[in-house]
């Protein structure tokens, strides 16, 4: 299809409260001219396709939704060509978190209105049964029944026009006017009565689960103070601007992504990445949008527009995820789509065998086979998987723990395996000094302040942390002339008339080393440490020794998925001396000096054994992150890792990777609690209404109590989440 011919249209879609809700959604609309790649998101009542130019037009599609119940706002702002997808062919939304449907009291909604009339007409037709001159006997409940199914059959009528015949609404529709007809009218307005009942419950049910979801648009404020030409502006946050600056005071929440420009102070992250307790933010820090400054007033430097912050990557995150459904969840669909049938068969059955071949009442027979109807609607057994994978990524989103889709989620349930990348994932990331051995004509603290001195002129990370160092011991750097990088190499400048470099010790080598500087070299290497030396012309001053150290929380991560029964690798580019300090360090079998297409062999290697979980945070670990059965970005990696990963963590914390796997864990047995749950509900109503021990507003209670019981076991999922 060529760009001019389609464009991403998106809507906000309210009265979807359940699996078998959104399957109609999609239904309908997919039966439409012109549509096609349709998107329905339940807990973010979200409907995005693609519709051809020349196809049906927005408005004939939202008159669609109305007819089959569903109210639908379309995005104007979605109105676009194919062009407007960014490069993994999504749309993308302007800032992830608007278009929120208006929040209405209970009584204020359709089904609200629904309940309270069919109640009304229930009461008045027992107030009428009640009264002492009456003869009207039960047409009273024949007419409430016959008022309160009616906008229930016109659902069932679109619904069948749409292409959804086996429909909740056609279920209820066909009980309903089947049990007047066999002189039930009484229990029929009941089950109408009761059917309006538990529509409401789900209703309530689908809100509180979609309530850690919408909680993502409360994150930012509205407005933001904006710092410029010596003044400070009320401006709206929509409007801030990569390179603008903005103040924050204590107690004020983050409108945007930033880099503290002036000031320090504490901020909580807590509704970002989990972590309870405020984290110390400095001049030069990186701050994300949604986070609060607890105890000063700050400069921050906006690096992100409103539509790119860290919020609206999350919001855009979980939508994607949900649109992703899990394996599962389209096995249960499937089997829903010949499962209903065969319902409906057997009752049929039901209602002809018995009265046709072993002489059986009409009437009582017909009145099992609409129970066993009602019993048989699969709405429990539908909404049981998507319930359980919205209510984990709810919550792993309010923990820092990022699923895209119900298929990561998944995966993460059955791992065997878990490989780490090193630098920036197991280690801090971060070079620090670990040791100095200078030549006898200098001390160390000599060598660290000539050192410095020299790094000046170099941005490369070895460089700044021996200028790191040197600021922590309070040295003051010399004057230096004609500093200045040599790439592949190290630095050089001038000290006091005389060419000073710091140089690798690879390159070192080539030049020849003094044999006691060799040898500590040698045993500096054989504990994992990075060398530079540094040359006065050709003179060898002495070697800096530095380290990247494993992160604090590591050993307790890794010991956390042991424990789970994982089984830990490290797999990495780095040389073998570094990587075998930090390997040994924290236990792990380690594979070193690994190109990309190198890691990938070792991880395919290792899925062979069962599920593997890959977790990096650079570029070179892209292609490794996207091999995975499961790919986990760390928070602060590359965009080019978040984008290959199926998961991520916003924290830089590696306690998040055993958390991440308990969650997944606990959402595949609350999956299967909620199959079985509903299942066994099912089969007991079922034998029940062929015994004729089940009642029409027993089969009504069997299949709403189903449904609500299964999303409230799939609320459990939101109990807070420990990554630490």
């Amino acid at each position: 299809m060529r760009e001019s011919q389609s464009r991403i249209v998106e809507w906000t879609v309210t009265g979807m409260d359940c699996g078998s809700c959104a399957g109609k959604v999609r239904t309908a609309v997919e039966r439409l001219p012109g549509v096609s790649e349709a998107e329905v998101a339940l807990m973010t009542e979200r409907l995005r396709l693609r519709l051809a130019n020349d196809g049906a037009d927005p408005d004939d599609i939202a008159k669609v939704l109305n007819k089959i119940g569903f109210g639908a706002e379309l995005h104007q702002d979605s109105l676009t060509t194919e062009h407007s997808h960014d490069h993994r062919g999504r749309h993308q939304a302007p800032s992830g978190t608007d278009h929120a449907p208006v929040r209405t009291a209970w009584h204020q909604t359709h089904k609200g209105r629904y309940l309270i009339g069919t109640g009304l007409l229930l009461a008045l037709a027992w107030l009428a049964k009640l009264l002492p001159l009456s003869e009207a006997g039960h047409l009273p409940f024949v007419a409430a029944c016959l008022i309160g199914v009616w906008p229930v059959a016109r659902r069932a009528l679109a619904l069948l026009q749409a292409g959804v015949p086996f429909s909740i609404e056609g279920l209820m529709t066909v009980a309903a006017i089947g049990a007047l007809l066999i002189d039930a009218a009484e229990e029929a307005a009941v089950v109408v009565f009761l059917f309006a009942v538990g529509e409401m419950l789900e209703a309530v049910a689908a809100e509180r689960a979609r309530r850690g979801i919408r909680a993502l648009s409360a994150l930012l404020p509205e407005t933001a103070l904006l710092v410029h030409g010596g003044q400070i502006d009320k401006v709206p946050t929509s409007s801030l601007t990569p390179g603008q600056i903005i103040r924050l005071r204590a107690g004020d929440r983050l409108p945007a992504d930033g880099v503290i420009v002036a000031g320090a102070g504490g901020f909580d992250e807590s509704a970002l990445t989990g972590e309870s307790m405020p984290v110390l933010r400095a001049e030069g820090d990186q701050v994300l949008a949604g986070a609060i400054a607890t105890d000063a007033t700050l400069d921050v430097q906006v690096t992100a527009a409103s539509g790119e912050n860290t919020i609206a990557r999350i919001a855009r995150l979980v939508e994607e995820a949900e649109s992703a459904r899990a394996p599962t969840e389209r096995f249960i669909e499937a089997f829903a789509r010949v499962y209903m049938p065969i319902i409906v068969g057997l009752s049929l059955l039901v209602a002809i065998m018995p009265p046709l071949f072993f002489g059986g009442a009409w009437s009582d027979w017909t009145y099992r086979a609409l129970t066993l109807l009602l019993v048989g609607c699969p709405c429990a057994l539908v909404i049981s998987v998507p319930a359980a994978v919205a209510s984990a990524l709810a919550a792993g989103t309010r923990a820092g723990l990022l699923f895209k889709g119900g298929a990561p989620l998944e995966a993460a349930a059955r791992l065997r395996h878990v490989a780490f990348d090193k630098t920036g994932t197991l280690t801090e990331g971060q070079f620090s000094v670990t040791s100095l051995h200078p030549s006898s004509a200098l001390s160390e603290a000599d060598l660290l302040l000539r050192a410095a001195s020299v790094e000046t002129g170099s941005n490369h990370p070895l460089a700044q942390a021996i200028l790191a160092a040197a600021r922590d011991r309070g040295l003051p750097l010399l004057s230096v002339k004609h500093a200045r990088s040599l790439p592949g190499i190290g630095a050089e400048a001038d000290i006091d008339g005389v060419r000073h470099r710091a140089v690798s010790l690879r390159h070192a080598r080539e030049t020849g080393l003094p044999d006691q500087l060799l040898s500590r070299a040698e045993a500096a290497e054989t504990n994992g440490s990075t060398l530079v030396l540094l040359l006065a012309e050709d003179r060898a001053l002495g070697l800096i020794a530095l380290a990247d150290r494993p992160r604090p929380e590591a050993a307790r991560a890794l010991a956390d998925l042991r424990a789970q029964g994982l089984h830990l690798s490290m797999l990495t580019g780095d040389n073998a001396g570094a990587a075998a300090a930090v390997a040994r360090e924290l236990d792990l079998p380690l594979k070193a000096d690994l190109l990309p297409q190198d890691k990938m062999s070792a991880l395919s290697r290792l899925a062979n054994d069962g599920g593997v979980m890959m977790v990096g945070d650079g570029i070179n670990d892209a292609p490794a992150l996207k091999l995975a059965t499961l790919g986990v970005a760390m928070g602060r990696g590359t965009d080019v890792a978040m984008e290959a990963a199926g998961a991520a963590i916003l924290r830089n914390d590696l306690r998040a990777i055993p958390a991440m796997v308990d969650l997944a864990r606990r959402t595949r047995m609350n999956i299967l609690q909620n199959v079985v749950l509903a299942l066994g509900l099912k089969a007991v109503f079922m034998v029940l209404s062929v015994t004729g021990d089940a009642t029409l507003w027993m089969a009504v209670l069997a299949d709403t109590g189903a449904t609500v019981a299964v999303t409230l076991n799939a609320l459990r999922l939101q109990r807070k989440i420990r990554a630490d």
